[in-house]
Order: structure tokens, then C-alpha cells, then sequence
């Protein structure tokens, strides 16, 4: 009985251990859908990689939920922190999302520091002194997804250079 008991417990723990894993590897996975393009767009502008940032993605999170219930195109027009924002009426990935905005790429002119259409999406991740970023997906109220990214420090700031 005692040997049972033992092998219960060690299939009990392994159990929850390969359980916290799998945990663990899912939430690092759901974070490098944002980081994984968003640093590549960095790169390509010799940019440093940026960080995840628990603060961010709280703020996002909470955004996001305010959204789900509409799931309208609009800025939280925080002070503190840059801001990429994208909703589709279906399913849209973390990924999806960045690689929108990072492909505004084309619309951005270096040499007059312009954008020939919308370009600040891009900006905002490959700009020079941001630093770290939070994400955050909600599922809207009409089958909708609303993603959101916040940035600190933030970018396009008039007047100047992303990098």
C-alpha cells in the first residue's frame, strides 16, 4: 500500500510539474508572437531587441478589456506610454498584428523623416530610445479581436528621427 501511495504521489508531482511547464512554455510562447517580430522589424533598422514588461502588458490588458465590448479602432491616448493598436472582425494573431504594423515600413521616408501613407505604427516599434513593450488580446463581444501594444519609452515624438 505504502508503494502505491508513492507512486501515486511521484505520478501526482510529475503531473503538476510537466503541468507548470506547459504552463510556462505557453505564456513564453504567447509573448514571443509579439517580441519574435517586433524585434525583427528592430533589427532590420539596427535597432536594439526590445523587453517584455509585465507593467505594459498590465496596462494593455486593461485596454483591451475596455475594448472587447466595442472593439473600436481607438487610441487609450496615454501619456506615459507609445501605443499600436489593430482589431479584425475574425480571428487576428499576435503576430498578424505586428507584422501590420511593421509592414508600414515601405510608407516611411528617412531622408525627409515622412510618411508617404500611415507609417507611425512602424515607427513606434523601431524607434531609437523606446526600450521594452506589453501586449495584450482580447476576443470582442461581436466574435471581433482587438490586440494592443503598449511601448516605454515612447516613440514618434514630432520632430525627431525613429533612429
Amino acid at each position: 500500500m505504502a508503494s502505491l501511495n508513492l507512486s501515486l504521489a511521484i505520478v501526482l508531482v510529475s503531473g503538476l510539474t510537466m503541468a507548470n511547464i506547459c504552463w510556462a512554455t505557453s505564456v513564453f510562447d504567447w509573448k514571443l508572437q509579439y517580441l519574435v517580430p517586433t524585434n525583427v522589424a528592430r533589427l532590420a533598422a539596427l535597432q536594439p531587441p526590445l523587453v517584455w514588461n509585465e507593467t505594459l502588458a498590465a496596462f494593455a490588458r486593461s485596454y483591451a478589456k475596455e475594448r472587447a465590448v466595442d472593439c473600436k479602432l481607438q487610441h487609450s491616448n496615454s501619456p506615459i506610454y507609445g501605443e499600436n493598436i489593430a482589431m479584425s472582425p475574425g480571428e487576428l494573431s499576435p503576430t498578424e498584428a505586428v507584422d501590420l504594423w511593421a509592414g508600414e515600413k515601405p510608407n516611411y521616408d528617412y531622408g525627409s523623416n515622412n510618411c508617404k501613407e500611415m507609417c507611425g505604427h512602424y515607427t513606434q516599434i523601431v524607434w531609437k530610445d523606446t526600450q521594452s513593450v506589453g501586449c495584450a488580446k482580447e476576443k470582442c463581444q461581436n466574435g471581433g479581436t482587438f490586440i494592443t501594444c503598449n511601448y516605454y519609452p515612447p516613440g514618434n515624438v514630432i520632430g525627431q528621427r525613429p533612429f
